[in-house]
């Protein structure tokens, strides 16, 4: 009957749901140091995104391998400490809790009345902007450039042309440049562009790349874009302005006296000093 109520028991404990498990549950102990399921949680929070979506049984199995060797490694390293371990160490240290602290601040619910306040400063007082469709023609001398224009006023077809003459990349798709707007192309192209009218054609533009000749298809004003267009970007501004809030407000309250001594920054390279 003993017997057959251990028995009973252990079946009971094995078949205990993962989360009757406590945090401190040894998975293994490496010359006297635990490792628990405490240790895999924390481990497996911390990794990239692609090795989170693996399996469980293959997570599990692989971090408990690693931080058995860890361990074994660490206790290896401790046998002969230098001067620069302590160093790196409390460096790890100190950087692993100001991570936590940043992604605190970084992830702290907001309101979502200051997401609509920043999109509101940043765009609602933004006027139209202007943006050009425009094709080109691109070759090396203004003679040839102005060959190029003697022939369209005489009814040759643009995209042909550029397909046969152009030595820029776009010459292929018929010279076609797309939808640009301010500050994307260089200067003396966007300010030819600017004085024209959709259809015309360009006398021609000396630019850095060589001579040009440009038509401009059309033209359009493009409205401030939605809040659901911009939403990430402005998230992460704000969670940027958390963080350096929080930075700031607890620099200030710290007690931080910086000692008064001068050094050659050089010093910073002098391993030697560690030994």
């Amino acid at each position: 009957m003993k017997n057959l109520m251990m028995g009973t028991a252990l079946a009971l404990a094995l078949a205990a749901p993962a989360s009757a498990q406590e945090a401190d549950t040894v998975l293994a102990t490496v010359n006297g140091t635990d490792i628990t399921l405490g240790h895999l949680i924390a481990m497996r929070a911390r990794l990239p995104q692609q090795y989170q979506q693996l399996p469980d049984e293959v997570l599990y199995d692989g971090m408990l391998e690693q931080l058995i060797q860890q361990q074994v490694l660490a206790d290896s390293a401790r046998e002969d400490m230098a001067r620069a371990d302590e160093l790196g160490l409390e460096n790890e240290q100190r950087a692993y809790l100001a991570g936590r602290v940043i992604d605190r601040a970084a992830t702290a619910p907001r309101d979502p009345a200051e997401l609509q306040a920043l999109y509101d400063e940043t765009y609602g007082g933004a006027e139209p902007e202007t943006e050009w469709n425009a094709s080109h023609i691109l070759v090396e001398t203004e003679e040839e450039a102005q060959a190029l224009i003697e022939q369209l006023e005489g009814g040759a077809d643009f995209a042909e042309l550029a397909r046969e003459e152009s030595t820029g990349p776009s010459g292929p798709n018929g010279g076609a440049l797309g939808w640009f707007g301010a500050g994307m192309m260089v200067p003396e192209f966007e300010q030819a562009v600017q004085g024209m009218e959709a259809g015309g054609i360009s006398e021609p533009v000396q630019t850095q790349f060589g001579w040009h000749v440009v038509k401009l298809n059309e033209t359009r004003q493009k409205d401030a874009p939605p809040l659901e267009q911009v939403r990430a970007e402005l998230e992460t501004q704000l969670q940027s302005a958390a963080v350096d809030a929080e930075i700031t407000r607890l620099t200030e309250s710290a007690e931080v006296e910086r000692a008064e001594v001068e050094l050659d920054p050089s010093l910073i390279r002098q391993t030697d000093l560690l030994e």
